[in-house]
């Protein structure tokens, strides 16, 4: 598991706010030699969150994602605290979609309480998670499992989706562009996140802060086609006026939490 440090999580949060870092910079920013900060950068590339250039490094290519592991490190307590207000919106005694996701692993973890649930999944970790529940059912779709991040992807994976008409959709995505589109790397993954969002009556987004500022080149949807995102920080003002004209509501946690 890639476990960031302080200064590593600092270095990366730079290397998003300006795009690239470069070890001379960084080095009299934290005080440090640049030798140190030369393995924090290979480390961070390593997990596939910065990319090597001369002299730095800036932040990794939007074709690949990054590992599975250094996903679950990215604003870990965001996501945590995102997952705990998507779950509070799920009632009692419905039946819901999980996809792939960090994050919607932790609407998982916080549903483990409801009860009445049917769960239909292609996320072995939602699956695991959910499993010890006696009151929650739930359903893991066929498919080719990913050995990097235990998603459930492939035809069969989208057929059985399909067979379901459920109550609610709680989504990931990797990214969010400024024109509203929902996006993801794997086209496999997609089309099962698209089977997903049309096999709802509802679709919660969930997503955090970063996935504003990041790319994927594979399309999804739009977030018109959201009932409700959970998020922990105000979108950009170009995806708030989508979400306010096409009736998005939009949950901050960092107010929905601490009103709760």
């Amino acid at each position: 598991m890639l476990a960031l440090s302080p200064r590593q999580q600092q270095i990366l949060s730079l290397a998003r706010q300006s795009g690239t870092v470069t070890v001379d910079d960084l080095a009299g920013r934290f005080e440090v030699t640049p030798q140190t900060i030369r393995k924090d950068l290979n480390e961070l590339c390593d997990g596939r969150l910065l990319s090597r250039i001369h002299g730095g490094a800036m932040l990794a290519s939007g074709v690949e994602n990054m590992a599975y592991e250094a996903r679950r490190q990215i604003a870990a307590a965001e996501k945590d605290l995102i997952g705990r207000r998507a779950a509070a919106l799920i009632p009692n005694n419905s039946s819901l979609f999980i996809n792939i996701g960090t994050t919607t692993e932790e609407v998982a973890r916080a549903l483990v309480h409801h009860e009445g649930l049917l769960v239909i999944t292609n996320n072995i970790h939602v699956a695991q998670t959910l499993l010890p529940s006696p009151r929650i059912e739930v359903i893991i779709v066929g498919g080719s499992i990913r050995s990097s991040d235990g998603g459930i992807v492939g035809e069969s994976t989208v057929d059985t989706i399909r067979q379901f008409r459920v109550d609610h959709a709680v989504m990931g995505v990797s990214a969010i562009d400024e024109d509203g589109s929902l996006l993801d790397f794997d086209v496999r993954e997609v089309r099962a996140a698209q089977a997903i969002m049309a096999n709802s009556r509802k679709v919660i987004l969930v997503a955090d802060a970063t996935k504003f500022t990041r790319s994927a080149p594979v399309r999804i949807g739009h977030i018109s086609q959201v009932g409700t995102f959970v998020t922990d920080a105000s979108p950009p003002p170009a995806i708030a006026d989508i979400c306010r004209e096409n009736g998005v509501a939009i949950e901050l946690v960092s107010t929905a939490i601490s009103e709760a």
